[in-house]
């Protein structure tokens, strides 16, 4: 438990482009935090600019290279009583940015943890794609070895969700190339390209047209990739009747037949074993 003299980490989401997305308590706190961890210093104290606050507290980089060597220091300014600040290049820190060591600290030190909501890359992409939004997941950053990519993109193969994850604009035309070969040209996707900034940019289309798209040009800027949900049909017992009768054939019982190959395609025992009697009469 926290105690009384305890200070806190503050996770603040800050705009992804457009300063005018800043809320007021972003504003607030980079006006009164005792430390202010940034992921970029320079963007930040250009962020500051453009809102006209001025940062009062100490301001430190936070960026993947130093985040491990931070962690203890800004964990100990927060048990003395301070408020630390912790801010990313775009975005909620700690999604595919810095701060997931620093919030994991500081709840094993059961020091208080708040969050500043506000712009997020994830959800934006999300409500722009015109892909269904009521259920998905967030993949991060595709991996880069080629592999390693292809064997992502067949988990995504079957996924039930729709899929939100980020790609550099330089691998982005080659990720769309293997998408095609690996889930089909007709699957739905958008590429969302530098999200409430001056050259916002959101394409949408299947795989086998983004892919073409994004071959013909250079793509610029933070992309966010969002890709339709699985479409996942369930075949007719009918359909299953003679993989069943094969496996009776090998000398299996019918209705251990049945429950084998119908939890193998998501049908009912019950359905596929009727079936499979009225095909033997």
């Amino acid at each position: 438990m926290a105690t009384g003299s305890d200070g806190v980490l503050l996770l603040a989401a800050v705009p992804l482009g457009d300063p005018g997305d800043a809320s007021t308590r972003l504003r607030e706190a980079l006006a009164s935090a005792d430390v202010v961890a940034a992921e970029d210093t320079r963007r930040l104290a250009r962020l500051a600019t453009a809102l006209g606050v001025g940062v009062g507290g100490r301001v430190v980089s936070f960026y993947e290279d130093v985040e491990a060597a931070r962690v203890p220091g800004l964990v100990d300014a927060v048990r003395g009583g301070a408020t630390v600040l912790v801010v990313s290049d775009g975005g909620m820190p700690s999604v595919s940015d810095p701060g997931y060591r620093l919030v994991t600290a500081c709840v094993d030190a059961g020091l208080a943890v708040r969050c500043l909501p506000g712009p997020s890359a994830v959800l934006t992409a999300l409500a722009v794609s015109g892909l269904p939004t009521d259920r998905f997941c967030f993949e991060g950053f595709a991996p880069r070895a080629d592999g390693r990519r292809r064997a992502w993109l067949r988990a995504l193969a079957s996924e039930p969700r729709t899929a939100v994850f980020f790609e550099s604009p330089r691998r982005l035309a080659s990720l769309l190339a293997v998408a095609v070969q690996e889930l089909g040209a007709e699957r739905r996707a958008a590429v969302c390209r530098e999200l409430t900034k001056t050259h916002e940019e959101v394409v949408r289309g299947s795989l086998g047209e983004l892919a073409a798209w994004a071959g013909e040009r250079d793509v610029l800027g933070e992309v966010t990739v969002v890709l339709a949900p699985a479409v996942v049909v369930t075949p007719e017992p009918e359909d299953l009747v003679a993989e069943v009768l094969g496996l009776v054939a090998d000398g299996r019982r019918l209705k251990d037949a049945a429950r084998e190959v119908g939890a193998a395609h998501g049908v009912s025992t019950k359905a596929l074993y009727d079936a499979a009697l009225r095909a033997r009469e």
